[in-house]
């Protein structure tokens, strides 16, 4: 038997993900079909009819005989839900579209959805959504693209091929050959692009029809399920209900499940077993995000379906682990390889808490191709334990105290005791926006660290005392003199040309103002409180900074980027001063 593909909706922030789930819904119920569809825990369920009745005689255009009995798309669009849903490493989710704001193009979030794609080799159409924003759209009132470009000005066309040449240019940058859909010869080389309005639905009819003629033609073997099977799905949410006390949502993509079969599925502590005690639905068109929303108890239900479990023991339930039906001792080991490494951690990094396993791992293989690491994973809020163990990482590694937290609250005590102890937590329910912010506080801390660096080290700095210029002969002696290379600051200690200790600079002036430094070519008054003009210095005479060794290491490790080529030979010089001594 073939199940129907489980879709799910991805793209950038007010892209018009949701609204376009909402549009695919309207389209459904407008067709007045009966059952033309039902809502289930996290997703939408359309028939194949209803899909055939809006695209009319496009599928037989397509060259395709459909047999699917429909399309479950996502209910809870974006990276929550495509990360959250997981199978054997990979997405739950068969295919998934792409939503891009035509009049807008690529965003951050865009090629973080792309790259979260590629990362799970998911299938993927982009829908350019947002066509009824080109200047001068007329709408058809079709929900077939071709019929509401024959309504369209030269100029309005040209502006939407403009913009469909936009985002074919940019997925070529990522990668892919793409075109608009009509232009596509081979869908497996080719990426279509299907111009939408998820306020008009226009569009709608191609973007229903490709998505289920494309799962039919190249998904067929993976859409295949035994019916009669033991049931495989995987936990979207756990959560408790009133009355009933903890439940499970579940997106099931294989076999039946029948109320009192044993489920197995992953905890904190292992992999744990129970009973089934009922098996939940929404009611048809009911919001299921609603509190109120009204169930219906069934005794099975087969793939692919949205329910909600309820049973003993799934207090620590993990979203994002997978649900399998015991039937034997392999489940363990089943579960065990589902989960993968997605546990698995870096010598160093930051703390990473979130809301489901599929979101680790998503934001693991992010980070990892950022360059960036993970020394600690959870599930669920931000403790007061997290706390102390990113503050035990600031002993070590001050960079790395922080705690990226996605999708997750932070408790209240966890909160204060952060702020008293120098640990940054980032949270957000975007990953490339937590990922920047980090990057960010990367920065700055850098930053401040290599501030604190050069304020605390030695610089290079050689400076010649000016003829005619000597102010005051000592206690202190106050002179005139040209930075002739690197920089000089009071506090700095000089030597002579053969590495005799001359004295500290007391104050560096310019006609009379106090400086934090001189740098090369500039000429300043500088005094000393230990030599005598006349004695130890003289006119002409060449000084320079004195650098102990281990300041030599820092600037060569940490603060190479400070020094140009004229500053690194002077430290050079000045190190072998200081080795002659």
């Amino acid at each position: 038997m073939i199940r129907q593909p489980i879709i799910s909706v991805m793209g950038h922030v007010d892209h018009g993900k949701t609204s376009l789930l909402d549009r695919i819904r309207k389209t459904a119920v407008a067709s007045k079909e009966a059952g033309g569809i039902t809502q289930h825990i996290g997703a939408s369920e359309v028939p194949i009819s209803v899909i055939k009745k809006v695209g009319g005689s496009l599928i037989e255009s397509m060259g395709i005989n459909v047999t699917l009995p429909g399309l479950l798309f996502i209910d809870t669009p974006g990276h929550e839900a495509f990360t959250s849903l997981r199978r054997r490493g990979g997405s739950i989710s068969d295919m998934a579209i792409l939503v891009v704001d035509i009049t807008k193009g690529f965003e951050p979030q865009t090629i973080e959805s792309i790259e979260i794609l590629k990362g799970y080799k998911t299938p993927f159409i982009v829908a350019a959504n947002k066509i009824d924003m080109i200047s001068g759209w007329i709408n058809s009132n079709s929900t077939l693209f071709t019929e509401a470009l024959k309504k369209q000005t030269s100029r309005v066309e040209e502006m939407l091929n403009e913009k469909v040449y936009g985002l074919i240019g940019k997925l070529s940058e990522l990668g892919f050959t793409s075109d608009i859909f009509s232009n596509v010869k081979d869908f497996k080389k080719e990426l279509a692009i299907v111009p939408v309005s998820a306020k008009t639905g226009e569009g709608i009819a191609e973007l229903l029809m490709l998505v289920a003629g494309l799962s039919q033609r190249f998904l067929e073997a993976r859409l295949n399920i035994e019916v009669k099977g033991p049931a495989r799905g995987s936990i979207l949410e756990r959560k408790e209900v009133k009355g009933l006390g903890d439940v499970i949502d579940v997106i099931l993509y294989d076999g039946t499940l029948r109320v009192n079969d044993t489920i197995a599925f992953a905890t904190p502590n292992g992999v744990a077993t129970t009973k089934v005690k009922a098996i939940l639905k929404p009611n048809p068109l009911s919001d299921i995000r609603d509190a109120k929303s009204r169930f219906t108890s069934i005794d099975e239900v087969t793939a692919a379906s949205g329910i909600r479990v309820n049973a003993t023991g799934l207090g620590d339930a993990m979203p994002g682990s997978p649900l399998i039906q015991v039937v034997d001792e392999s489940y363990r080991d089943e579960i065990k390889m589902d989960i993968g490494d997605v546990f698995e951690v870096d010598k160093k990094g930051v703390l990473l808490k979130a809301d489901s396993i599929g979101s680790l791992e998503a934001i693991t293989k992010l980070f990892h191709g950022e360059g960036l690491e993970i020394s600690r994973k959870g599930l669920g809020n931000v403790t007061k334990n997290d706390v102390s163990n990113a503050f035990a990482i600031n002993a070590v590694d001050p960079l790395n105290a922080v705690i990226v937290a996605f999708n997750v609250k932070v408790d209240e005590d966890a909160a204060e005791v952060a702020r008293d102890s120098n640990v940054r937590v980032i949270s957000g329910n975007i990953i490339y926006k937590l990922i920047d912010d980090y990057k960010l506080f990367l920065d700055e801390r850098m930053k401040s660290k290599m501030k604190n660096l050069e304020e605390s080290v030695v610089l290079p700095g050689k400076m010649e005392i000016l003829p005619n210029s000597c102010f005051r002969a000592s206690h202190p002696a106050i002179f005139g003199v040209r930075v002739v290379g690197g920089t000089i600051r009071p506090g700095d200690v000089m030597m002579d040309e053969r590495g005799e200790i001359i004295g500290k600079i007391k104050g560096v002036q310019n006609e009379g103002a106090p400086l934090k430094e001189a740098k090369r070519g500039e000429m300043v008054a500088v005094s000393m409180n230990e030599p005598t003009f006349g004695r130890q210095i003289n006119e002409n005479q060449m000084l320079y900074t004195r650098i102990s060794e281990s300041d030599y290491r820092i600037l060569k490790r940490d603060l190479a980027s400070l020094l140009d080529a004229e500053s690194e030979k002077l430290l050079e010089e000045i190190m072998e001063l200081e080795r002659r001594r």
